[in-house]
């Protein structure tokens, strides 16, 4: 009995090979920007996404709203 792979077939491994790039790491930490950065100083700034607009402001209680 030939328990050799044949060069035309690719021999059953039991768990799956990961591609170079892929890694068991926790993924990198998300971008934070700060308001401030992105309100330059204004009360209100548009954002365009998608097509859409949108509006992001600050309250005069310093909390933040989007708005379509």
């Amino acid at each position: 009995m030939n328990l050799s792979t044949p060069a035309n077939q690719r021999p059953i491994l039991s768990k799956p090979v990961l591609p170079a790039t892929a890694s068991k790491t926790a993924p990198a930490a998300l971008l934070r920007v700060s308001s401030q950065d992105i309100l330059r100083g204004r009360q209100e700034v548009e954002i365009e996404h998608n097509g859409m607009l949108y509006r992001f402001r600050c309250t005069s209680l310093g909390k933040l709203i989007l708005t379509k």
